[in-house]
């Protein structure tokens, strides 16, 4: 069985469910209020390992399903399921550990062909697994070369990129049998709302209610697929970004690269949308903020390790709107000083007790950010930069040589 375009071919050698090694009480794990701001989608990331100097695959496939089995001990929502709590009235995570679905792979291409910069090419259906049961799916895929690829989908309601990279983490430490650097947290409670619950209204300008889009939204004038989710890879050297500061900082007012890029980013989006006779339409753009560091800001010692060992979605998603038309004529550096003032706005504790108190009185309703709230345009931005992703992966064969997030084109929530 198996897969095949023009490009290579995948051929499926073996499907296995991992179960955690370590037995413990089946029990129900319900949502925070902040994973209630994540609709239903999967995410995934992957990443991409040289040809080892020893070692037969077959040995490697079996290292990583014994570490794997052992790091679901540490990580057990990950080997139960979203299920009705009928009793708590929503979805929770059944711990139950119904495994991990493990797929194992063979690819007729090498590593130097992979076409990276179109993933839905050689990564979509292919080199990633899809998650049809459970919370996360793995596959990991040997090339013509002898390099590899793992490919680990996830839930993301469960858990967000903070969250699976620690997993992600861990499982290679145990591999190379090391004590993984740090132990999960699953404890609800350091989330819970405050009583009586209170919040700024300007929250509402970050989150909004979601009302998933019909059958009719998205095919009534996408005869020729326009408007279908298109996955690409883009390569930037330090230099450029660093030049992208430069031009976001001439107003006096130095920006972060990130501040920086996402005006590029903003911008170019916006040029884009004018160039296609989409004339000075609303334009979005969001950037999620992770919110550990903030909760914990003043509380101690002991509250900063709660929160930097929490599993699961500990994000906001700050957003400025503004007309294409007007973001064309903007210079950069004004483009900045609009990113710095939204973003700051998710930056503070307060900001986060208030979005947690939000959710509080909105539990039973389906929520989103609300810059993906509307059929305007938006665009996201996310940044990997905390997480120090390529050092750690190392399951026993070497370092990462390339390594991504991928979304599944299937997306339906915008």
């Amino acid at each position: 069985m198996g897969l095949s375009d023009k490009y290579f071919f995948v051929k499926v050698t073996g499907k296995v469910v991992v179960h955690a090694k370590d037995p413990w009480n089946e029990h129900w794990l319900p949502f925070t209020n902040l994973d209630l701001l994540v609709p239903p989608f999967d995410v995934g990331s992957f990443f991409c390992y040289k040809k080892p100097s020893n070692g037969s695959f077959s040995n490697k496939l079996n290292i990583l399903k014994a570490s794997l089995s052992r790091a679901l001990a540490l990580y057990y929502p990950l080997a139960g399921e979203i299920l009705w709590n009928a009793a708590a009235g929503g979805n929770q995570i059944r711990c139950n550990n119904r495994g991990v679905d493990f797929v194992e792979a063979v690819a007729d291409v090498e590593l130097k062909e992979l076409n990276l910069y179109n993933p839905d090419e050689s990564i979509e259906g292919k080199l990633m697994p899809k998650k049809l049961h459970g919370v996360l799916a793995i596959q990991v895929t040997e090339l013509k070369c002898g390099g590899m690829v793992i490919g680990c989908m996830f839930d993301h309601r469960a858990a967000d990129g903070y969250s699976a990279n620690m997993f992600i983490s861990s499982w290679a430490d145990i591999a190379r049998s090391k004590t993984p650097s740090m132990i999960p947290s699953f404890q609800r409670s350091i989330l819970n709302s405050r009583c009586p619950t209170t919040y700024s209204p300007s929250i509402s300008d970050v989150f909004s209610l979601f009302e998933p889009p019909t059958k009719q939204d998205h095919d009534g004038d996408d005869i020729n697929g326009d408007h279908a989710l298109i996955s690409r890879v883009y390569y930037i050297e330090g230099d450029q970004l660093s030049k992208l500061q430069l031009l976001a900082s001439e107003n006096g007012k130095r920006r972060s690269k990130l501040e920086a890029f996402t005006s590029f980013l903003w911008k170019i989006v916006a040029l884009s949308m004018e160039d296609s006779g989409n004339h000075n339409k609303l334009c979005n753009v969001a950037l999620a903020v992770d919110g550990r560091s903030r909760l914990s800001e003043g509380d101690g010692e002991e509250k900063q390790k709660q929160m930097a060992s929490h599993f699961g979605n500990v994000l906001s998603m700050p957003s400025g709107s503004k007309r294409s038309q007007e973001l064309k004529q903007m210079s950069l550096s004004n483009i900045a000083t609009e990113v710095h003032e939204f973003l700051q706005t998710a930056t503070t504790k307060d900001h986060f007790l208030d979005v947690i108190d939000w959710v509080e009185e909105r539990r039973t309703l389906p929520l989103v950010a609300k810059a993906f709230a509307n059929k305007e345009m938006s665009v996201m931005v996310s940044t990997g930069t905390r997480f120090h992703i390529m050092d750690k992966m190392d399951f026993g064969w070497g370092k990462v040589v390339f390594g991504s997030c991928h979304v599944p084109t299937g997306r339906q929530d915008c």
